[in-house]
C-alpha cells in the first residue's frame, strides 16, 4: 500500500520535522501505556538485561527486527480485503516498495506520492475503527510472523522488569495493537492528526524513521526518567544507526550490509535469527527489505494472474 512509502531512508540529520515527529510519537506511546530470552551470555560477556535497573529500557525495530516483512505491507493486505482501496492501489504500491528496495535510491516526489496515497487511504475514517481492524489483521497476517529470537530478547527485558518499546514508521495505532499482543509496555510510531477521533489526512511532523525514531527515543527517555547509557536498542537496518547510537547497549538484529559493517565496526552485538539461505541475500537486496520486496512483488503478481482469469 502506499504508506510503505513511509519505510524509506532519509538521508540526512534530524531537522524540526523530525524533532517534531519524534516528540508527538512520544507523546501518544505515553499516553496509550498510561490509559491502558536474550541468549545466555557467555563468560566474557556481563549479564544483561541488569534485573532491576529502573533506569534502563529496551527499544524494538519492528520491520525484520521483531517480525518478518513489514507491518505496513500486512495492514495494506488486510485493508484491501476490506475494500479501503483498488487493485490497482495495493499493485502500484507493491511496486513502489519492491522498486526502492531493489533500487537503493530514494526519488522525493515518488515517495511523497506515496504518503500522500496512504494518508488519503485512512483520511475521514474514525481512529477506534482502524484499532479495531488492527486487532483482526494482525491474527491474520502478522502473528505468525513475529521472529521467536527477538521475542525472547523482548521478554528477557521484560522479566527484567524493564519497559520494552516498539519504534516503527508504522502508525502508531497499528504500532501500539502489535505491543499490547505482545506484552509489551507500548509503541512509539508515525502520528497521523486526527481531529475528534477522525483522521484528516495529515501528519504531525513527519513519518518516525531514522532521526525522527532517535529523536522519539530521546523524548520518551526523558519524560521516563531513564539513562540512555543503560538502555538497549535492536534493529536490522543502517537506517536506525542515529537510534541504535543513542544508547549503551546497541543490538544489531538480522543486519542489512551497512548495519553489519557499521556494528563490526564500533564491536556492537550481532543477532540473526533468519535461515542461511536468507542471511546470503543481505546484498541484494538489504535483508532488510527482502520480506517486504517478496511479500510485495508475489502480491503484484498474483493480483495481475487473478485478473487475466
Amino acid at each position: 500500500m502506499a504508506a510503505l512509502g513511509w519505510l524509506t531512508p532519509r538521508r540526512r540529520s534530524a531537522t524540526a520535522r523530525s524533532v517534531l515527529a519524534g516528540e508527538a510519537s512520544a507523546e501518544a506511546a505515553r499516553k496509550s501505556t498510561q490509559d491502558a530470552q536474550l541468549e545466555q551470555p557467555t563468560a566474557e560477556e556481563p549479564q544483561f538485561p541488569v534485573h532491576g535497573d529502573a533506569l534502563a529500557a529496551a527499544f524494538f525495530d519492528l520491520d525484520n527486527t521483531v517480525m518478518q516483512g513489514a507491518a505496513l505491507f500486512h495492514f495494506g493486505r488486510g485493508l484491501y480485503k476490506r475494500k479501503f482501496f483498488e487493485t490497482r492501489d495495493l499493485v502500484r504500491f507493491a511496486w513502489q516498495q519492491a522498486w526502492f528496495r531493489l533500487a537503493g535510491i530514494e526519488d522525493p516526489e515518488h515517495m511523497q506520492d506515496a504518503r500522500d496515497s496512504a494518508l488519503s487511504i485512512v483520511q475521514g475514517h474514525r481512529v477506534a475503527e482502524l484499532m479495531s481492524i488492527g486487532e483482526e489483521i494482525y491474527d491474520e497476517y502478522m502473528a505468525e510472523r513475529i521472529w521467536p529470537g527477538t521475542r525472547a530478547l523482548a521478554q528477557a527485558h521484560l522479566d527484567a522488569g524493564q519497559k520494552v518499546w516498539l519504534v516503527t514508521a508504522a502508525p502508531v495505532e497499528i504500532a501500539q495493537v502489535i505491543a499490547r499482543r505482545l506484552g509489551l509496555t507500548g509503541a512509539l510510531g508515525t502520528v497521523a492528526e486526527s481531529v475528534d477521533g477522525v483522521y484528516t489526512g495529515k501528519l504531525v511532523g513527519e513519518p518516525l524513521h531514522g532521526p525522527a525514531k532517535a529523536e522519539a527515543v530521546r523524548a520518551l527517555a526523558a519524560a521516563e526518567g531513564l539513562d540512555l547509557s543503560r538502555c538497549a536498542a535492536y534493529s536490522d537496518s543502517h537506517n536506525d544507526i542515529p537510534m541504535l547510537s543513542l544508547v549503551g547497549h546497541p543490538y544489531a538484529i538480522n543486519p542489512d550490509t551497512k548495519l553489519r559493517k557499521h556494528a563490526r565496526g564500533l564491536d556492537w552485538r550481532l543477532r540473526d535469527y533468519r535461515t542461511g539461505r536468507k542471511a546470503a541475500k543481505v546484498g541484494i537486496p538489504a535483508a532488510a527489505g527482502v520480506g517486504a520486496v517478496a511479500g510485495g512483488t508475489a502480491a503484484a503478481i498474483a493480483l495481475h494472474n487473478r485478473r487475466r482469469r
